[in-house]
């Protein structure tokens, strides 16, 4: 009996030392030498601060910025660490509240826009964090900012294509924009010499 449990108390302390302290110590240290900027958080620095991260979206609403999707979750949008989806099925009407009162936003932000909404603008993705739009989305957007910011289509057109991401090996998934990264560039390129296009921290909510 003794020597049982003897045998399983060495058992537990070699597992122990090798699952909680070996392995992880060496999967992090894998991680900060192959992949160092994935596993500090994929972080975004402007001007020597850090100003968020390329895999959580940001609230943005001045009509001269880029709109993320709507973030599900709660209290706070954006909530790393709450991250989660509305639960709300196609039949919830809810759901469809919620739909409406958005497109009317959209609709309100830009009158002049008559084209169909995309439907990344107006429901949360399933982990209520996503960072990225369609390049639909994107577009659709670019109409109300050209006014409200003076910038012409032309360059807004071109920042987007600068902030795509291709699909992964060019065929896995789709083409998406990093709202965040596009929404720094554009505070980057254009405050200096575009006085109406606002101040970046007034329109973001981390």
């Amino acid at each position: 009996m003794i020597k049982d449990i003897k045998t399983a108390l060495l058992l537990f302390l070699v597992l122990a030392v090798m699952t909680g302290l070996i392995y992880p110590l060496t999967m992090t240290g894998i991680g900060q030498v192959v992949f160092p900027h994935q596993a500090n958080g994929s972080l975004i620095r402007q001007h020597g601060r850090v100003v968020g991260s390329s895999l959580i979206g940001q609230y943005f609403r001045e009509p001269q910025y880029f709109w993320s999707r709507p973030s599900a979750t709660s209290p706070v949008p954006y909530n790393g660490a709450g991250s989660s989806a509305s639960n709300l099925g196609p039949n919830n009407p809810v759901l469809a509240q919620h739909v409406a009162a958005r497109i009317k936003a959209l609709k309100a932000a830009d009158p002049a826009e008559k084209g169909p909404v995309p439907v990344d603008l107006v429901t949360s993705s399933a982990s209520g964090l996503d960072p990225n739009i369609s390049i639909a989305a994107a577009l659709y957007q670019v109409p109300r900012i050209a006014q409200a910011s003076g910038i012409s289509v032309v360059t807004l057109r071109h920042l987007i294509r600068e902030n795509t991401t291709e699909p992964l090996l060019g065929f896995i998934g789709e083409p998406v924009v990093n709202v965040v990264k596009l929404d720094l560039a554009l505070y980057d390129r254009y405050t200096a010499a575009h006085g109406a296009i606002g101040s970046l921290t007034k329109g973001r909510q981390s």
